[in-house]
């Protein structure tokens, strides 16, 4: 990792960019493959699984067999594991439903909100490396507790045609029945268009590599949602003297081994927090089986020493982390200073994996800045809001004139007269 000493804060936008992509054919690739699944469908979906990911798809869908194969296959330490995080993340979730609430403006004049759930939603499942089973529970708790009609899982399958049985069995625990063997930017289009096997959604969510970012945003273009903007994981941690170094160590690679793209940053007030930081990384690099990985993605990676608490929480809300760690003394008051983050996490022993799996907040956060704008995924992200007013005979009279007011300013004549047939009608 570069150390970087007392920036100066006209050198920080330069100091905090993360890790660049030659992007300038990848739109253009991955357009090209939206366009033929859109046209050729199912079709189109088999000879791209056969050039990317070598394996030959004739039935896409998971039988029923093989989530009850799966669940038999893992260890029973394991699925207690996924049991625990499930009921911390529904606990977490379900208490963010609201209740209709209506407020009268004036009287006679009332106006509420309800939130509807999002009919088809699709989620897309990495299953390379890292099988993310934990995102199921991320994205499928939330989308059922939504009551979302229809949910879609698309998941790539290995080359014989099988997916990992965890991905299987989180998602039958969540009552996803739905789940396609199909990965990469074909099964974004898939989703997005679909085919004879894979029903159409209209909200499609998940992390994934670069092409399949940039097809969930590419089909955005084209009128499906998705859930934010993504790109590779990363980790700030904000730490003092009063931090445990090895913990640190251990945030820093937690993220570090997600992706060589990846990007881990340090920022400190003490030299020693960066020198023994500097030590734990080494001794747990070489322990590492992603040592590769997390390689790479340090090398994109900075420790910042700065004057003061001041100096470091403003270069952190500037930089608009994924994961924030505060490994500091008064952490609880230094979190209320933090206004750009996807998620936070508290003191030397909450660690961001905590996060990732089973704590019970949402895994599924903006990267790349974009936290200085989006929120991560909740259950408000498998909802829509729609707003609902009704307005007595005494209502309209009530608000009548002001209506008519501001229509006429602004030169809308039949506007005005909506509300002016009505109230002449109350005369008659």
């Amino acid at each position: 990792m570069q150390i970087i000493k007392y920036p100066a804060i006209n050198t920080w936008n330069t100091l905090l960019q993360r890790p660049a992509m030659d992007t300038s054919t990848l739109e253009q690739k991955v357009g090209a493959i939206l366009q033929d699944v859109r046209i050729n469908g199912d079709e189109a979906v088999r000879r791209y699984a056969a050039e990317f990911d070598k394996v030959t798809l004739t039935d896409f869908t998971v039988p029923a067999s093989a989530f009850a194969k799966a669940e038999d296959s893992l260890e029973p330490a394991l699925k207690a594991a996924i049991q625990q995080a499930a009921k911390n993340i529904e606990t977490f979730h379900r208490a963010q439903q609201e209740v209709p609430r209506i407020v009268e403006t004036m009287p006679g004049v009332q106006c509420w909100r309800k939130s509807v759930a999002i009919e088809r939603v699709g989620l897309y499942i990495p299953g390379g490396s890292a099988p993310l089973f934990s995102t199921i529970l991320m994205l499928g708790i939330p989308a059922m507790i939504a009551g979302c009609k229809e949910i879609v899982l698309c998941t790539p399958s290995n080359a014989q045609g099988e997916v990992h049985p965890a991905i299987l069995y989180t998602a039958a625990l969540v009552g996803i029945s739905k789940v396609f063997t199909i990965g990469g930017v074909q099964a974004i289009g898939a989703m997005a268009f679909g085919t004879t096997s894979v029903p159409q959604v209209y909200k499609i969510f998940g992390p994934g590599n670069q092409y399949v970012t940039c097809a969930k945003q590419l089909v955005n273009k084209s009128g499906v949602a998705i859930d934010m903007p993504a790109g590779p994981s990363e980790v700030a941690v904000l730490a003092d003297d009063s931090c445990v170094p090895d913990f640190v160590a251990a945030d820093l690679l937690s993220q570090a081994e997600h992706g060589p793209d990846s990007q881990v940053v340090l920022v400190t007030t003490s030299e020693k927090v960066i020198s023994d930081v500097e030590k734990a990384l080494q001794t747990q690099l070489d322990q590492l089986p992603r040592k590769n990985i997390a390689t790479g993605a340090l090398a994109n990676s900075r420790m910042i020493l700065v004057e003061d608490m001041k100096t470091a929480v403003d270069l952190l809300n500037a930089y608009a982390p994924e994961h924030l760690i505060l490994a500091c003394k008064d952490e609880l008051n230094i979190a209320d200073n933090i206004t750009n983050a996807g998620s936070v996490f508290l003191g030397n022993y909450t660690p961001e994996s905590a996060g990732d799996y089973a704590s019970g907040t949402n895994h599924t956060l903006p990267t790349n800045g974009y936290a200085r704008a989006y929120s991560g995924v909740s259950l408000d992200s498998f909802v829509k809001k729609i707003t609902f007013q009704q307005i007595s005979r005494e209502g309209l009279q009530q608000i009548g004139a002001t209506i008519e007011a501001m229509a006429a300013a602004e030169g809308l004549d039949a506007h005005k007269n909506a509300v002016t047939v009505r109230l002449r009608n109350f005369r008659m």
